[in-house]
């Protein structure tokens, strides 16, 4: 899931700190997403990311 947010976001043009802005969601969350540090996540926070990515939660866990 972590490679899909850093591809979506940037296809975007978007740094961390951009997706963190729009989302609400901190930097640090983003990033360790995004490099798969295992950290517990919340539906709230991937549905926040989502949103700021224009995609659904299932796009975050499924290939396009």
């Amino acid at each position: 899931m972590g490679y899909r947010i850093k591809e979506a976001r940037e296809e975007k043009k978007m740094t961390q700190e951009e997706l963190a802005e729009k989302s609400g969601v901190s930097r640090g969350t983003i990033s360790a997403l995004e490099s798969g540090v295992e950290r517990t996540t919340t539906t709230k926070t991937l549905l926040k990311i989502a949103s700021a990515l224009d995609l659904t939660v299932d796009q975050l866990f499924l290939s396009p």
